[in-house]
């Protein structure tokens, strides 16, 4: 007799760990192939020097720009207006004279106690710098008692190094805040202009979505309205959310620092509310400012910047950003990182600032042509 062997049973559960595990794999694996050849597209373009050509156009167009982004920030409030019986004109101009109203209301508060603190920060560096020679002597005589070595010159070339940045600070900074009001100047025309094609834009704005609703054929209309729609409901909620996180940071860092005694804390403020706008990294780069000059003044004064940034930090990360932005852009962190490392290396901080955006359009639309062909799943079948 002839004994049969039996035949080894398929272990399903590790074959289905084995497909999942291959279906992340495959994830990643696309998601690098997508960051990669973006960076590649990116790289052939500014080899190409599109880049170039396209930041001259912005600026020549620049009005235009300024007003399609006033055009769509206010159509949702005249469109409010509207369904209130007010005619889209009246609707408009209501729009505006508010918006126009609360621009000088905000400058007629904000740039005097600016130009004041401004004053009092450079009237206050020579006192800074000896603060900060202070400092600097203590450190090194306690380090170099510990150690039994002199010191002296490393101590000399820190202090020339501190006279001449508060030369710098104290020769240039006049000149450099001269040359932002001239630049103020000189574009406050392109500002004015952005206003008025703005206006214009914001009553025909409707209209102007019908005729390039009308220049695509009559089939893809509906896509066009569902895909428009979702993309101005996603970039909507980031612009009003991040402008409302800015604020509530500035109040709350402009309140903190007042606290802690640092010089000028509205300019410092600002700062920190202005590079919040950038993920993850601004926070730290509009913090910095803010601990060196408190470390000038005392070490003490130091310390309770940082831990009034990490304060307003918290408040952040935990309150401003949950309950106003909440999960508005729908990205992961890596996704967000990345965009920023890719933007930065090819834009600047301009770059970093508008990646953001960018990246959720590009997913709103990557999702929405998914929905319509179905990549991901014909990918996963293969």
């Amino acid at each position: 007799m002839f004994s049969r062997k039996k035949s080894k049973e398929l272990d399903v559960e590790n074959l289905n760990e084995v497909i999942i595990l291959s279906k992340k794999i495959l994830g990643i694996l696309f998601t690098i192939s997508i960051i990669a050849l973006i960076f590649l597209s990116f790289n052939l373009l500014k080899q190409l020097n599109i880049f170039t050509i396209i930041k001259q156009l912005l600026v020549v167009i620049s009005p235009v720009f300024i007003g399609i982004i006033i055009a769509w920030l206010f159509d949702p409030l005249v469109k409010f207006l509207q369904r209130k019986k007010f005619p889209r004109v009246l609707a408009c101009i209501l729009v505006y004279v508010l918006f126009l109203g609360f621009l000088t209301l905000l400058l007629f508060l904000m740039v005097p106690s600016f130009v004041s603190q401004i004053k009092d920060f450079v009237s206050t560096i020579p006192s800074i710098l000896s603060e900060a020679k202070g400092f600097v002597s203590s450190t090194l005589n306690s380090f170099s008692s510990g150690i039994d070595m002199d010191l002296s010159s490393v101590k000399q070339q820190i202090f020339a190094s501190l006279e001449r940045v508060g030369t710098k600070l104290t020769t240039n900074l006049p000149n450099t805040l001269l040359d932002f009001g001239k630049s103020i100047i000189s574009g406050g025309m392109n500002v004015v202009l952005g206003l008025m094609i703005g206006f214009y834009m914001l009553y025909d704005f409707d209209k102007m979505n019908k005729n390039l609703r009308n220049m695509l054929p009559k089939k893809w209309h509906e896509n066009f309205d569902d895909l428009g729609g979702r993309i101005n409901h996603s970039l909507r909620e980031y612009v009003m959310g991040v402008f409302t996180v800015m604020m509530l940071v500035f109040i709350s860092q402009a309140i903190c620092l007042t606290l802690v005694g640092l010089k000028a804390p509205l300019i410092f403020a600002f700062f920190c509310a202005i590079t919040d706008i950038i993920p993850y990294f601004g926070p730290y780069i509009g913090a910095v400012p803010a601990v060196l000059v408190g470390f000038t003044i005392s070490p003490f004064t130091g310390v309770c910047c940082i831990i009034a940034i990490v304060v307003v930090q918290l408040l952040e990360n935990n309150f401003y950003q949950p309950l106003i932005m909440g999960h508005a852009m729908k990205l992961h962190p890596v996704t967000i990182m990345l965009g920023l490392l890719i933007f930065q290396h090819f834009f600047g901080i301009i770059g970093m600032i508008v990646a953001t955006p960018v990246i959720a359009t590009l997913k709103v639309i990557f999702v929405f042509v998914d929905e319509k062909i179905h990549v991901i799943s014909k990918l996963r079948e293969n």
